[in-house]
């Protein structure tokens, strides 16, 4: 297998900037997922990596081979040892589950013998082996899916793309096939990037992420890294459900502590410091890390419920005071009415805390 590099990749659609100066490796065999909301980049990134796409400045390199430097070098997509799987699956509406299948196998002229062994081998590993013979418009959404991947993986590829291959199906379903395309990486070991705007889905399945936003590359890392040290506040609300509370505050630097207006919260000697030159700031925490309680205890703050969420196997309250808001995952035990007065304390070794000017972490 092979590692991929791309080195400040830009892309520009006439004045419209689709990616600017993304500089990323992905490491052989990884499974590497490309994040962000619609237009951020994440397909057009994919596109270029398959060579669907030109480079308008910057270095794609597949292994050692440079494949598009935007001006000279350029690897056809057919070179380049690459298989993708598109939103729509994108099968071949007059052919039947096999031809489907056995398409990539046969323009590359591979024996009739070993084309058959090998989409009967991947037909019954997805599950579609009674469905060969029919065409596509005969298959449910979940079915089209597995053809698809099961097209993408015949001939074995270095390198395989999937452009947010869940997005057409239902919630039920999502969740076995991420768990199939997380098997599937175990057992074909390819270099593997996989587009989504789910987090959810970005978390399960991906050893690490790369978050885009406008275009720009925002944080590289593992799902525990984003989650836990987020580089700015994009990242903080964006990864997690429900996200990250984010709320202004100032820094009083002469008490140490983070002043809200209704209430102040006290800071620790090494935070203070680090805060030094800083006077507006936000103020993050996890909704999970956020103590809750019925009654008054040392250090808490009064604050009124204002929505109850109950999930099941958890609770999202969220709770309010002067405009203030935060939310809160509570066990499903925990009972309280809407308009009830809790105390929220805040453990001061989960808070992040921002520069409101860029938005990049600073604690």
């Amino acid at each position: 297998m092979v590692d991929i590099l791309l080195e400040r990749a830009t892309k520009y659609f006439g004045n419209v900037r689709a990616i600017e100066d993304i500089t990323l490796k992905i490491k052989s065999k990884e499974l590497m997922v490309l994040l962000g909301p619609s237009g951020c980049g994440k397909t057009t990134t994919l596109r270029l990596i398959a060579g669907l796409e030109r480079l308008t400045r910057g270095k794609i390199y597949i292994g050692d081979r440079l494949v598009d430097d935007g001006v000279k070098s350029f690897t056809p997509p057919r070179y380049r040892g690459v298989s993708m799987v598109f939103q729509s699956y994108a099968l071949f509406p007059h052919m039947n589950v096999y031809q489907n299948i056995a398409f990539p196998a046969v323009l590359a002229k591979w024996p009739k013998s070993d084309i058959r062994k090998r989409v009967l081998e991947l037909a019954e590993m997805f599950g579609i082996k009674e469905l060969l013979n029919r065409k596509p418009h005969q298959l449910s959404a979940g079915q089209q899916q597995r053809v698809a991947l099961a097209r993408a993986l015949v001939i074995e590829p270095e390198i395989l793309l999937l452009d947010e291959p869940l997005a057409n199906l239902d919630a039920k379903l999502r969740a076995s096939a991420r768990a199939m395309i997380k098997r599937l990486h175990l057992k074909f070991g390819c270099t593997t990037i996989y587009v989504t705007h789910d987090q959810v889905e970005a978390m399960a399945i991906a050893n690490r992420i790369a978050v885009l936003r406008d275009g720009v590359l925002q944080q590289v890392g593992t799902p525990d890294e984003l989650y836990t040290k987020p580089a700015n506040t994009f990242i903080a609300d964006f990864i997690g459900s429900p996200p990250m509370n984010l709320v202004e505050c100032i820094f009083d630097e002469k008490n140490s502590r983070l002043d809200f207006g209704a209430f102040h919260v006290k800071v620790s000697k090494e935070i203070s410091n680090a805060l030094k030159g800083y006077t507006e700031v936000i103020f993050g925490i996890r909704p999970e890390r956020i103590e809750i309680h019925l009654d008054e205890i040392p250090g808490s703050i009064k604050m009124e419920v204002s929505i109850i969420e109950p999930l099941g196997d958890r609770n999202i309250v969220s709770v309010s005071k002067e405009g203030i808001n935060f939310k809160v995952i509570t066990p499903p035990t925990f009972k309280i009415d809407m308009g009830a007065s809790v105390w929220l304390k805040f453990n001061i070794d989960d808070i992040h805390l921002f520069d409101k000017k860029t938005g990049k972490i600073i604690v």
